[in-house]
């Protein structure tokens, strides 16, 4: 997929990207993501959160450096947020970087982070509290970790209900030091840096939903022509006829949702709120149409190995990853006055 550019979507060719629209990219996620939600996964976490950062916050040398090789697909990117007792509350984060001989000391830790521990993975680049000034509230900065650094070390991968090929594990920093030019943008304002790279990546997880929508209809649909019950393709049976149509409507909705989203970004207009409804309202309909899907499997679609259950069991991670949907309810809310 790097020598095919698809590493380097969102990326100018300046710096060694394809630049594609943000429309290509739910486009081209569309096509993975029916195929493995997992590799997809740590497609969509690259081009976005793992890169995004460098490119519109980062400086030239920050883009030659890091970004170029991210870009040509030649190693994998990551991003450092999450921590046991900071998911959704994000002012919760406690990973610390204080100055420190010219450069910044980092203690702590990260969970569920993809992508970082694979054998291609450049390392990571994370979101860790900065000194408070006097009487003002928590500052944050975001810094790069290269693989290898003294002090930064990974747990296991893993092992989650889906997405059971994706990377992901926890990650630590004890007494890791990196030079001031590993600091990304502002050290005052890596949340809001984040926060915008985020708006992105709630983009990416609604083309995974819609993604994964239409790779079990399109299983339920085959199945349901195929399988015979007294005397005829369950297809013909409305019971089964309305649960395909009732994906098919939803998958619709979604899916225009999401390309509205993406559109409005490309045109550089405000996208915040159509973002977090395409998420919300896309991750939604993927969980359902999952279950539904195998519902009309029947007790072949309830076998681990067949293939309906793996997007089954993919599905639930998607109201959870890039923002819960309580969270995107929030957003959305907020974007209304209230």
């Amino acid at each position: 997929m790097g020598r095919l550019g698809l590493l380097g979507m969102l990326v100018p060719e300046e710096w060694g990207g394809i630049g594609m629209s943000t429309v290509g990219f739910v486009a081209a996620m569309e096509e993975i993501g029916q195929a493995d939600q997992s590799v997809a996964t740590a497609l969509q976490a690259h081009v976005t959160i793992g890169s995004l950062p460098l490119y519109l916050f980062g400086d030239d040398n920050q883009r030659e450096r890091w970004l170029r090789p991210l870009a040509e697909g030649r190693v994998l990117g990551a991003f450092g947020l999450t921590e046991p007792d900071a998911g959704s509350d994000t002012r919760r984060i406690s990973t610390r970087a204080e100055r420190q001989d010219g450069g910044w000391l980092i203690n702590g830790q990260k969970a569920f982070i993809s992508n970082a521990g694979t054998d291609m993975s450049f390392g990571v680049t994370l979101l860790a509290r900065t000194e408070p000034a006097e009487g003002a509230g928590p500052r944050f900065g975001s810094f790069v970790v290269e693989k290898g650094t003294p002090g930064f070390t990974m747990g296991p991968k893993v092992r989650g209900i889906g997405w059971r090929g994706l990377d992901t594990r926890g990650l630590y920093f004890d007494d890791v030091w990196v030079p001031d030019d590993h600091l990304v943008g502002d050290p005052d304002l890596g949340m809001s840096q984040f926060l915008k790279t985020l708006e992105v990546g709630r983009i990416s997880i609604a083309a995974l939903s819609i993604s994964l929508t239409q790779a079990v209809l399109s299983m339920a649909t085959e199945y349901a022509q195929h399988r015979h019950q007294f005397g005829r393709p369950i297809s013909k049976f409305q019971a089964v006829q309305f649960k395909l149509a009732d994906i098919a409507t939803e998958l619709e909705a979604a899916r225009w949702l999401t390309y509205r989203a993406a559109y409005l970004r490309d045109i550089g207009r405000p996208y915040l709120k159509e973002a977090s409804m395409a998420k919300l309202k896309a991750s939604r309909v993927a969980t359902w149409a999952a279950s539904e899907a195998v519902q009309i499997h029947g007790g072949t679609g309830y076998l681990l190995d067949s293939p309906v259950a793996r997007f089954y069991c993919d599905s639930k991670v998607l109201e959870i990853g890039e923002g819960t949907n309580e969270i995107q309810h929030l957003v959305i809310a907020r974007t209304l006055g209230c």
